[in-house]
């Protein structure tokens, strides 16, 4: 990780970098006295924080932080100042931070690592199901590749049953809507399940499907999932959800819907 430190004030900025500096995580800290020589670097080079006090010559903290944002739209921002009425237009550019000065040595460490959480790298289990915005089956952190979108979409349907037995009639009407289930559409059916069977057996993960007499499920024992967090009230699957669920899929906003209640409820 690395992050560049702005401040005309030299003392200051010295200050700034040696913190940044003791943090685990961090590569790389660059200081810079002036926005101007900030910018032209910030051309050439990339950045994954921008600390920057708002009150300087040449250019203020806020126009500088939006060319960043033009030039590296995902750059987070902390701003520092002595004055309180800028918070308001710093934050209308999605800045992570804003403290005021005097620094204080906890709460710049604080900023700093919360800005940066969200870009570093997410650790997830050896088997887990991703159902906010997009679905996807990720095996040790790589998205399984799905031979066929309807094998993946099925089992979409279970994950989203959350370990409930689905009869085929009641999966097939999810996938296809209001399509006949003639003995046709059944064999189609059959196509699909046996697409997704040997999918998840390429890669090593069978045991999260099974199929019984006619019923389908997902085993919830052997893999983790977002929603099944997000409903347990787990706080980190809460601040993830983005508004999404499995947004490929109109059948998805029932539980979407749901979702967004528990979290009132919380």
């Amino acid at each position: 990780m690395r992050i560049v430190c702005v401040d005309d004030e030299k003392l200051v900025l010295d200050f700034i970098c040696y913190i940044c500096k003791q943090l685990p995580e961090i590569e790389d800290v660059i200081g810079f006295d002036s926005p101007i020589k900030a910018l032209e670097w910030l051309k050439e080079n990339n950045t994954d924080l921008a600390i920057l006090d708002i009150d300087m010559p040449q250019m203020d903290g806020i126009n500088l932080a939006v060319q960043i944002k033009q030039q590296a739209p995902k750059t987070a921002i902390i701003f520092l100042t002595g004055y309180s009425q800028y918070a308001v237009e710093a934050f209308s550019i999605h800045a992570h931070g804003y403290l005021l000065k005097p620094i204080n040595k906890e709460r710049l460490a604080c900023e700093v690592q919360y800005a940066l959480s969200a870009k570093m790298p997410e650790k997830y289990p050896h088997i887990f199901a991703r159902t906010f915005g997009e679905f996807d089956l990720l095996v040790d952190g790589s998205p399984v590749h799905f031979a066929r979108s309807k094998a993946k979409e099925l089992l979409a349907v279970l994950v989203d049953a959350k370990g409930c037995n689905i009869s085929r009639a009641a999966a097939f009407a999810k996938l296809y809507e209001d399509a006949p289930y003639d003995r046709k559409m059944q064999k189609q059916f059959d196509v699909i399940i046996r697409s997704l069977k040997d999918t998840l057996k390429q890669n090593s993960v069978e045991e999260i499907f099974e199929l019984k007499t006619g019923e389908l499920r997902v085993n919830t024992n052997v893999f983790d999932c977002d929603l099944y967090r997000l409903m347990n009230g787990d706080a980190t699957a809460i601040n993830s959800f983005n508004g999404e669920y499995m947004s490929a899929y109109t059948w998805a906003s029932f539980t979407e819907a749901q979702i967004e209640k528990r979290i009132e409820k919380i």
